[in-house]
């Protein structure tokens, strides 16, 4: 008996074994590629107390509800008004944004320059949460050569798998919006206008991005940089009523507001994070172009930082 126990040992432990390597190899597959068309969609509400500064819903304000989609190509999301020269302009408006931007994950294999082929790019903050920002720093994540695209989908697995993070010098304009939003209008013809997909925590994120002149970082601490916009409202701020609001104060015929732009895509200063400095609504006739509004008095300068991209200048 005992003889036959001692030979039966090295088929025991053998069978221990093998149960314990696929044991082992069932709770640690071999990671899956997510299909972005399949994959579930996050819900996005930029109107919310939590995610709004000048645009948040009211029982009465008519903004879109939560994860509905939004057309930007209408009133309050896009305005009309002056370049430095009196051109006509528009541009959209996001609302207020800091000038801290966020991460944004892009990945590439060892050695390549270009990004890998097929991969969503990867955020981990959402309208609302905080440390969000439609301004992104692009950082580099470096993964092996036969990483598979949309293997990693979310910036946890990014740290699990200890790949690599490189910080860049490129700042990207990509205001995240509900699926199904519209912003047909570009500064550049070849810009695409549509949605634009990423992962966030294995779901499916959408945004716009603009690229009307390349954003770069410009202090080391990677800043959005600035550049003034002079507007006025139908209410003077510090008036009963007044400020944003209000509602921008326009032509009596027409939607064309006397805000003025200080720089345009093609100037070297340009950004579309645009420094808000509000004028007195009094001057309102006389102000048509950067030389004019310089003339007339400030109410509040500095009053905010918004997301303005120029699209179009007539």
């Amino acid at each position: 008996m005992k003889n036959r126990i001692s030979k039966a040992m090295p088929f025991i432990i053998g069978a221990v074994v093998m149960i314990a390597s696929c044991s082992k190899k069932s709770s640690s597959p071999s990671p899956v590629a997510l299909n972005p068309s399949t994959a579930p969609v996050v819900s996005v509400d930029r109107f919310s107390s939590a995610a709004g500064m000048l645009q948040v819903r009211t029982a009465t304000n008519g903004l879109p509800a939560a994860n509905a989609p939004v057309d930007f190509d209408k009133a309050p999301f896009i305005t009309q008004g002056y370049t430095p020269t009196g051109q006509v302009t528009l541009y959209y408006n996001f609302d207020l944004q800091p000038t801290t931007p966020a991460p944004i994950y892009v990945l590439y294999k060892s050695g390549d320059t270009a990004s890998v082929k097929g991969q969503l790019n990867i955020i981990n903050v959402l309208p609302g949460s905080a440390g969000y920002n439609d301004f992104w720093l692009v950082y580099k994540v470096t993964v092996p050569g036969n990483y598979v695209a949309n293997t990693v989908t979310s910036y946890s697995e990014i740290i699990s798998n200890k790949y690599p993070i490189t910080p860049t010098t490129t700042i990207v304009n990509c205001p995240v919006v509900p699926a199904g939003s519209t912003a047909s209008k570009r500064f550049n013809s070849t810009e695409s206008t549509g949605l634009i997909q990423g992962w966030y925590k294995d779901s499916i994120v959408n945004y716009f991005t603009f690229a009307e002149k390349p954003i770069l970082t410009t202090t080391s601490g990677g800043q959005v940089p600035l550049s003034p916009i002079y507007v006025t409202f139908n209410i003077n701020p510090g008036e009963a009523n007044g400020g944003p609001s209000s509602g921008f104060k326009t032509d009596n015929t027409s939607v064309q507001t006397h805000n003025v732009i200080a720089t345009i895509p093609t100037d070297a200063a340009y950004s579309p994070l645009w420094m808000v400095d509000v004028y007195n609504n009094d001057a309102f006739d006389s102000v048509s172009n950067l030389s004019t509004v310089k003339s007339v008095q400030i109410l509040a300068a500095g009053a905010g930082n918004v997301n303005c991209p120029v699209v179009s200048i007539q």
